[in-house]
């Protein structure tokens, strides 16, 4: 019997709930499907911002002060219209504790949040597939598919999008079963033919016909997202990426394309956030698309959020109970807002319908003259900002 909370998952946000359970002074033991020396190639989420940051802090100074540091703040953010630039903006620079958030690669945010749990002690079980989960009255038990098994008072799932956990317990996900398509491209830093170290944004990007265009740096690199039209192949698409993304870069750039992918634009959110005493979080519990930062950082934020219930669950049977409704009943509640947040992202980027197309046609011409047109343009590919959560960004 493990005295401490057991964590599925050691990506970055099984990985924060376990730094943030050993805060606490809980034993923290995570599962984890892959060997500890698996590589994780990619970009994937790259935007951290201040509050998750500061939630991080919370568990380990040392670990946020590395994480600002290695992160990359951009110091400026752009949008065009078909080639035409309708918005600028450049950021004061600000010391790194102040900064409203870095842009780390996942992979490196991950070896830093590794290193921090491991200095907290907190116990890894590499290899380890859950493929039974079993409830009892006052704990879960998980069984490895290797037959190894832990039971624990309780379990946070953060198995990511195809959860076992989840799926074990017949927990299902509302929303779409498909979405819109988008090619994301890493390519690296070419000091002699160096991109400009800011988010752009293009709508109807007239090198890549007329597509719309996110390029967002990071330390070491830029992403690249591509929205896909109905009759493109995405994966064709992905697996080429310099024939389409060349002519979107300073010329003579090297190309060096050092990971490509291609998603689908999808909401989705869990029925229920728990089921005994198994609390989802992260992508096990909701699903969104990249655009507005929303994944990482809620998933951070349902971490924190677990761990406070889980010890608060500890005062006693009841005092469980009401922990585990709170928990379900306020993350749930993010997921919705964050999701119709997304919602109207999407809505915006797709340009669904005449109205849609129009405002946006009218706001690009407005933009020569009224800044305010041009905000509007470069705020609304990302929803809203705070997705309507009191006191909370995600």
């Amino acid at each position: 019997m493990i005295d401490g909370p057991l964590i599925v998952g050691a990506g970055p946000v099984g990985l924060s709930a376990a730094l943030l359970a050993r805060a606490r002074g809980l034993p923290a033991h995570v599962l984890e499907r892959l060997p500890e020396t698996t590589p994780k190639p990619g970009s994937r989420a790259i935007f951290l911002h201040r509050q998750t940051i500061q939630t991080l802090a919370t568990a380990s100074p040392v670990l946020a002060d590395h994480v600002l540091r290695e992160g990359l703040v951009w110091p400026g953010r752009r949008t065009y219209w078909a080639g035409r630039r309708v918005h600028h903006r450049r950021y004061e620079p600000v010391p790194p504790r102040l900064a409203p958030f870095v842009s780390l690669p996942q992979p490196r945010a991950e070896e830093l949040l590794r290193e921090a749990a491991v200095r907290a002690g907190v116990i890894f079980s590499w290899g380890a597939r859950a493929d039974e989960v079993t409830l009892l009255d006052t704990s879960v038990l998980v069984r490895a598919a290797d037959g190894r098994q832990w039971r624990s008072p309780f379990v946070v799932a953060a198995d990511g999008a195809g959860s076992v956990v989840r799926r074990r317990l017949g927990i299902p996900m509302d929303g779409d079963g498909g979405g819109d398509a988008f090619v994301v491209v890493d390519v690296a830093d070419d000091p002699a033919r160096p991109l400009p170290a800011e988010r752009v944004f293009h709508y109807r990007h007239p090198e890549a016909g007329g597509r719309n265009v996110l390029i967002v740096p990071f330390a070491g690199g830029h992403r690249v997202d591509l929205q896909c039209r109905d009759r493109d192949d995405p994966a064709a698409l992905a697996a080429d990426p310099c024939d389409w993304l060349r002519p979107l870069l300073p010329s003579g750039h090297a190309c060096e394309v050092t990971w490509s992918s291609h998603y689908l634009f999808r909401q989705a959110v869990a029925q229920t956030f728990t089921r005994g005493r198994v609390l989802l979080a992260g992508e096990a519990a909701h699903l969104y698309a990249p655009f507005g930062a929303r994944g990482l950082n809620s998933g951070i934020a349902d971490a924190a959020a677990a761990v406070d219930a889980i010890v608060n669950a500890g005062l006693g049977p009841d005092a469980a109970l009401g922990a585990l409704a709170d928990y379900d009943r306020v993350r749930r509640a993010a997921a919705e807002r964050n999701r119709a947040a997304a919602g109207k992202a999407l809505a915006h980027l797709t340009a669904a319908g005449p109205h849609r197309q129009a405002a946006q046609r009218a706001a690009a011409l407005a933009a020569r003259v009224l800044p305010r047109a041009g905000t509007w343009l470069d705020s609304k590919p990302f929803g809203p900002r705070d997705a309507g959560i009191p006191g909370s960004l995600y």
